[in-house]
């Protein structure tokens, strides 16, 4: 009989996956918001302007894909990786609206496009940090968790302001006319648009990337030290 201090076959297996699933997140978003800025330049990736966001964001629904394998049987976990894969899905048919609208500007539709891309994108963050804090409350270490709940409360407030300005920019560009003293404001994000919007990100994505990288320190060391296995029940539902 298999001692209780170490991880089953079939928990290794399902580690396995979940450590895959978290090194495609970890790598994904940044390269998809390094992806995103190139996109909208003239810097150019050598023709791979077209295909390399839609991969990258692929490259997140995969990961998501991934860590949905791990304890597919806890309600709350997958109904988190459920919300989060949805969005990543549609981060993923609006992704060549980049190149399109970097190509062709004066089109309204890739205009539209990519700004429902960037309120996606925005939603996905929000769903991908609400999966970490499951999966931070599912393993048994408090600090993680604590520190889980704090990345997840920071970046919930910082992604829900960033909408509300993005709605209320679009909702003061379609009213005719624009107030005169708010135009030259209007003017300047419309001329600084793509790095305003970036730069507010860059705070939440590296948030996610510490979190990510912590859990799977944590069970990376729980695997090869077993310190965390000296239990009957070493994933557990999430405490949320």
């Amino acid at each position: 009989m298999m001692p209780r201090d170490r991880p089953t076959p079939e928990l290794l297996r399902s580690l396995a996956k979940l450590l895959r699933g978290l090194s495609a997140i970890f790598w994904g978003l940044p390269l998809v918001l390094i992806a995103t800025v190139q996109s909208q330049t003239w810097i150019g990736w050598h023709g791979l302007d077209p295909v390399l966001p839609g991969a990258l964001h692929g490259l997140l629904l995969y990961g998501l894909s991934l860590l949905r394998r791990f304890q597919p049987g806890v309600g709350a976990w997958r109904t988190a990786i459920d919300r989060a894969r949805l969005t990543a899905l549609a981060n993923l048919g609006l992704s060549p609206f980049l190149y399109l609208h970097m190509r062709l500007p004066d089109v309204p539709h890739y205009a539209a496009s990519v700004l429902l891309l960037h309120l996606c994108g925005l939603l996905f963050l929000f769903n991908c940090n609400r999966v970490l804090l499951c999966l931070a409350s599912m393993l048994p270490d408090e600090i993680l968790r604590h520190d889980a709940i704090l990345v997840n409360r920071f970046n919930r407030t910082l992604l829900t302001v960033l909408a509300v300005l993005t709605a209320l920019f679009q909702i003061l560009l379609w009213r005719q006319p624009v107030p005169e003293s708010l135009l030259p404001y209007l003017q300047f994000v419309q001329l600084n648009g793509l790095w305003i919007s970036v730069f507010p990100l860059l705070l939440p994505v590296a948030g996610l990337m510490t979190l990510t990288w912590k859990l799977k320190e944590m069970i990376m060391e729980g695997v090869f030290g077993s310190e965390l296995w000296h239990r009957d029940m070493p994933i557990g539902a999430p405490r949320l």
